[in-house]
């Protein structure tokens, strides 16, 4: 069954944005009367049958709906956009598969890109939702630099930083705590720089250790959702 997304549905009607209408007339060819599956990005999902198909609308009426339930812990992930924009895509895909809840894009002293497109990311995220079955949609933020996005940090969410300069860290495995809410920084190609690195220690953020090897910017954030589903059984 295709999935399609669809904002805000009402109780019983979906109704289809212009890009999911297109894809639904023009590409799958779908007509009056068969089925389609739907999530709508706030844990809301189920079944519907199409009533009209036009390449700018498509309705359906609701046949099921369902709630599917949100994970008992949330996972923020901050995290520099790399400088090929295709890797930082790659890890949005993969970890809105495992469930991230926040994403936050951060512009650090060493970062080689300082700007994105987020209608474009928005569509990663939601293109792995409907792929994933998963009817939560993350929230990506709004790229913000990285002094001003430790502004935001009031502790009241257990952080880590994961850097590859010399220094004590503790594995993440060691020191998160399943169940728990989960902030997690991870630096640019050129890592996060010294005064980096003493601003999130000061805001009590932990350092952390994803590993013996050192790797990619995408790589290592997906280490890290990964290694929090892994700890919280889901994987």
């Amino acid at each position: 069954m295709h999935i399609f997304y669809t904002e805000n549905p009402a109780a019983n009607i979906v109704q289809l944005s212009p890009e999911e209408s297109h894809h639904c007339a023009k590409v799958l060819r779908l007509k009056p009367g068969q089925e389609i599956g739907f999530v709508d990005g706030s844990g809301g999902m189920g079944e519907a049958v199409l009533l009209e198909v036009s390449s700018k609308n498509t309705v359906a009426s609701v046949k099921e709906k369902r709630m599917q339930p949100a994970r008992p812990f949330r996972l923020h992930i901050a995290v520099a956009p790399t400088k090929s924009i295709d890797r930082f895509e790659w890890f949005l895909e993969k970890a809105t598969e495992c469930g991230i809840e926040e994403i936050t894009p951060i512009i650090c002293a060493q970062s080689e890109r300082l700007i994105i497109k987020p209608e474009r990311l928005k569509k990663i995220l939601v293109a792995a939702m409907k792929q994933s079955q998963r009817a939560w949609l993350p929230v990506l933020n709004e790229a913000v630099k990285f002094r001003d996005f430790m502004k935001t940090i009031d502790g009241a969410t257990p952080g880590y930083i994961a850097h590859c300069a010399a220094g004590q860290k503790v594995p993440l495995r060691e020191i998160y705590s399943a169940g728990s809410d989960a902030l997690i920084l991870i630096g640019p190609e050129g890592d996060f720089n010294e005064e980096e690195v003493r601003l999130a220690m000061d805001k009590g953020l932990q350092a952390i250790s994803l590993g013996e090897n050192r790797l990619r910017t995408e790589t290592a954030a997906l280490v890290a959702c990964m290694g929090v589903s892994f700890l919280n059984g889901e994987i």
